[in-house]
């Protein structure tokens, strides 16, 4: 395979990935008990976003840190919240949480009161 081949398989935002880790599960999910443990991944796609997402997360907490106001992150799919809430639940002045609906779901970085 390719670099484009796994350029196409992930996608733009790594929808393509999504899409088809999702396909996968349905597919399993008659024959598995646990089919949420099913991970489809190319080129350590999902890796190398965690990491990007945790860094991200990081640097607003700096930012809230010496500001002292809320900050909203870009839109995240669950996955990628649930990556945030639990890197950031060990720090102890920091509170996260959701908000929005639908692919507008983000989270918020705040002092914890």
């Amino acid at each position: 395979y390719t670099q484009e081949n796994a350029r196409l398989l992930i996608g733009k935002d790594g929808q393509n990935l999504k899409s088809l880790e999702h396909v996968i599960r349905a597919i399993f999910i008659r024959k598995m008990e646990d089919f949420s443990s099913i991970v489809l991944d190319v080129n350590d796609y999902k890796k190398s976003r965690s990491s990007y997402i945790i860094d991200i997360a990081r640097q607003a907490v700096t930012r809230v840190r010496s500001t002292h106001k809320a900050e909203a992150l870009a839109p995240m799919s669950s996955y990628e919240r649930r990556i945030v809430h639990m890197e950031l639940a060990s720090y102890p002045d920091i509170a996260t949480e959701s908000i929005g609906t639908d692919f507008h779901r983000r989270i918020v970085i705040k002092l914890f009161p």
